[in-house]
Parts: C-alpha cells; sequence; structure tokens
C-alpha cells in the first residue's frame, strides 16, 4: 500500500526529465498517489505526465501568471473533486555576481521562486480549507541558509531565503485548518540545472564542503518530498529540511 493511495498532487516545474520535480512525481505516482505535472510548455508537461503511467495529468502553466495559476487549479479540482499535496517546485537559478544583477534578473528569479509560490498556493488554500487537510511542500535552498553557494547568485538566495519566510508564515496562518506547510532545503543535486556547468576543480571544492562525499540524487529530495507529502509527517508544519548531505555542519 502507497503512503499516498488516493491523493491528487500537484507539481510545478516538473517536466525537465532528470529534475527534482519529475522525480518527486515518479515517486509520488509509485505510492499511489495521481499527480498533475505543471510547466510553461503544455506538450513537455503532456510527456512526463505521460511517462508516469495512464491517468496523470500535464498542464501549461506560467506560476507568474496568477489568473492562469487560478484557472489551472480550478481546472483540476474540477477534474478531480479534490487536491491534497502542492509541491512548489518551479524555479531558476543564474550564477551572477552582485554587480551584475539587474532588474530583469532579480525579476526573473525572484518572480518564479515567491509570487510563483505564493500564487500556486493562494490558489489552493480555499479548497484545502473547505477539505480541512492539504499538504503543501515549498523548495528552498542551502543556498538560502549559507548565502550563495554553487550557482545562485545571490538574488537566488534572497529568493531561497523568502520562500523559508513564507513556508512558515503560511504554516502559521493554515494551521488551523489542518494545512500544513513545510520547506526542504536542498544542497548540490545532480540535475539538468548542475549539468555540465561544473568544471572538475569546482566539482572537487565541492564535494569537499559535504561531509558524505557525494553530490545529491534527485530521488533524496523526492524522498523527502514524500514524507513530507504523506501522513508520515502529519505533526509536521512550518520546518525546513535540509537535504544536502551534511553541508550545514561542515
Amino acid at each position: 500500500m502507497g503512503l499516498l493511495e488516493g491523493r491528487y498532487a500537484v507539481i510545478t516545474g516538473a517536466a525537465s526529465p532528470r529534475g527534482l520535480g519529475k522525480a518527486t512525481a515518479q515517486l509520488f505516482a509509485e505510492h499511489g498517489a495521481k499527480v498533475a505535472i505543471l510547466d510553461l510548455d503544455a506538450a513537455q508537461a503532456e510527456a512526463a505526465a505521460a511517462d508516469l503511467g495512464a491517468g496523470h495529468v500535464g498542464m501549461a502553466c506560467n506560476v507568474t501568471d496568477k489568473p492562469m495559476v487560478q484557472a489551472v487549479m480550478d481546472a483540476l479540482v474540477a477534474k478531480w473533486g479534490r487536491v491534497d499535496i502542492l509541491v512548489n517546485n518551479a524555479g531558476i537559478t543564474q550564477p551572477l555576481k552582485i554587480m551584475e544583477i539587474e532588474p530583469d534578473n532579480y525579476e526573473a528569479v525572484t518572480d518564479v521562486s515567491l509570487r510563483g509560490t505564493l500564487y500556486c498556493s493562494q490558489a489552493l488554500i480555499p479548497q484545502f480549507r473547505a477539505q480541512k487537510s492539504g499538504s503543501i511542500v515549498n523548495l528552498s535552498s542551502v543556498s538560502a541558509q549559507r548565502g550563495g553557494g554553487i550557482f545562485g547568485g545571490p538574488h537566488y538566495s534572497a529568493a531561497k531565503a523568502g520562500v523559508l519566510g513564507l513556508s512558515k508564515a503560511m504554516a502559521r496562518e493554515l494551521a488551523p485548518d489542518n494545512v500544513r506547510v513545510n520547506a526542504i532545503c536542498p544542497g548540490f543535486i545532480a540535475t539538468d540545472i548542475t549539468a555540465g556547468k561544473l568544471t572538475p576543480q569546482m566539482r572537487e571544492q565541492v564535494l569537499a564542503g559535504i561531509p558524505m562525499g557525494r553530490a545529491g540524487e534527485a530521488s533524496d529530495v523526492a524522498g523527502c518530498a514524500l514524507f513530507l507529502a504523506s501522513d508520515l509527517s502529519a505533526y509536521c508544519t512550518g520546518t525546513e529540511v535540509d537535504v544536502n548531505g551534511g553541508s550545514l555542519i561542515h
């Protein structure tokens, strides 16, 4: 019996084949959930959903477009009758230094992480409140905690730190309705975003800062998302879970 049997989950930014969202979608499906994969490109989202098997849904959604987000979430609630889990995974990063951040860089990075997480949550909160249950999982980053890191510039750290504050404030406000909100802070994970961007020297330096001595896998993050989405974490809200091989203690 899967941990998410009979549950309905929405995962944003989950079409990328080796990304955290796709790995999370796969694990959720294996545990019995029906999954909606949202991404900018409808065809890619549909293909990613088809990979999971029958009954899963792929839809185009720009998480920074509030009316579009609302329309997509409403369509899913109408189709399924309910939604139980929201994973706010959509995000972008840019490896810029502080003086290189232009207004459009700032907006691009902060809008997806912060507006996207807010808008997607707002679109489902009335449903979660009405059914007196729901789990929201937000993706932050170790770079929020340590002030940068491998790829993200300071605006990425700021956006991901903002996700932590937003998660905790949402958790506090939604707790009386039994709606839980938690954040995951991945460390260095081998994904499409990071693929091919590391010189061997950079890679060595990164791994030297990880007590476990290896890069994380997308499945490492997915496992944590499964815990936070399921009843195993029924009394956890407002938490931030580090998935970083010990980076922060080093």
